[in-house]
């Protein structure tokens, strides 16, 4: 038999019943539970003397929570320390869990010990783990169930994880937004949205020492003319971004949204009777989205636009024909692009 010394100690052996020193060893195990065959560690006294095996109530306890958690991991559900880290992240007791999901009052003690949590009971604490917006809707709804203490605790832990996530909800914003142009051509580019692309974009614009004074209005006419260019080169966009016709000319669907992403080197300034955002990058220039001819098509935008003033560049795309034959908040096809003035 393979055995794995894992300690050693002496003791009674209920084997020979002499006191002496007894191997604490793990040993492969199958067993089946739940129909599904498992396969764990267990761990026993090896009695050298008698060359036999045996267990103590305390290895019995250790062993039957080792087949569990092997099973658990064999059917894809949380470990009992995975349920106890979801736990502990937003600093809440596994009662007052109970109490925001309606579970009985031991049913988290129950998981987190020697019971296996039906599949539902798992997605639920997975969809805890991964969306502590929901989490703090729980919060809301069953405050009157916890103390409040505990409210404000949990509160604080979930709005610092909330935080910590905020670029994970406002991608799926964006990319919610996008669904209905997927399978649009003439109106994404040829090419599906790519969030990584279009924050390497606007990265790249900002760190050019050619672009000056790089304004919200500005940077959305050079993403513009970055994809539409692309298009008309390659026929397909960087981006996959979708553009719509406004006053100031052609702007992304969601473009408040794409300037708050995570990496885009946004600064608010105060112009006085309004605010105004500003793109400079300082420090590294990576660009790992890019690749070397969307660079190409990236720095032929600069070179003609990155001196022009926003209301220069507006005039320029004013006389784009993209730009005169679409109405007014509509999106702006990417057939004109043939018709590029660059």
């Amino acid at each position: 038999m393979n055995m794995d010394i894992m300690g050693r100690k002496i003791k009674k052996c209920i084997c020979c019943m002499e006191e002496h020193e007894v191997q604490i060893v793990q040993v492969k195990e199958k067993a089946t539970l739940k129909g599904s065959k498992v396969t764990y560690d267990a761990l026993y006294m090896y009695c050298d003397k008698a060359d036999e095996l045996y267990t103590d109530e305390v290895q019995m306890r250790e062993n039957d929570i080792r087949l569990k958690e092997a099973y658990r991991r064999a059917e894809g559900l949380l470990t009992a320390q995975e349920i106890r880290a979801i736990r502990e992240k937003y600093g809440i007791t596994q009662g007052d869990l109970c109490a925001l999901l309606g579970w009985g009052a031991k049913t988290i003690t129950r998981y987190e010990s020697h019971q296996v949590q039906d599949r539902a009971h798992d997605t639920i604490l997975r969809k805890i783990d991964q969306d502590p917006e929901w989490f703090l809707e729980l919060l809301s709804e069953y405050k009157k169930d916890i103390s409040d203490g505990t409210y404000r605790r949990c509160l604080k832990y979930a709005a610092l994880l909330y935080e910590a996530d905020k670029d994970v909800y406002i991608r799926k914003a964006i990319e919610a937004s996008y669904a209905r142009f997927r399978e649009k051509e003439q109106l994404n580019g040829n090419t599906s949205l790519s969030l990584d692309k279009v924050v390497d974009v606007i990265r790249y614009f900002a760190s050019s020492s050619q672009v000056a004074n790089l304004y919200k209005v500005k940077l959305m006419k050079l993403m513009w003319y970055a994809d539409a260019l692309s298009y008309k080169k390659r026929g397909k966009a960087i981006t996959g971004l979708v553009y719509q016709s406004l006053p100031m000319g052609a702007v992304p669907v969601e473009h408040n949204a794409i300037i708050v992403l995570k990496n885009v080197p946004c600064e608010e300034v105060d112009m006085g009777e309004f605010n105004a955002y500003h793109f400079k990058l300082n420090g590294e220039y990576i660009f790992p989205y890019l690749q070397d001819d969307e660079k190409e098509i990236l720095d032929i935008v600069i070179k003609r636009f990155g001196k022009m003033t926003k209301n220069e560049i507006v005039s320029f795309m004013h006389e784009e024909k993209a730009y005169k034959e679409t109405a007014s908040g509509d999106v702006i096809p990417f057939i004109y692009a043939e018709h590029l003035q660059i």
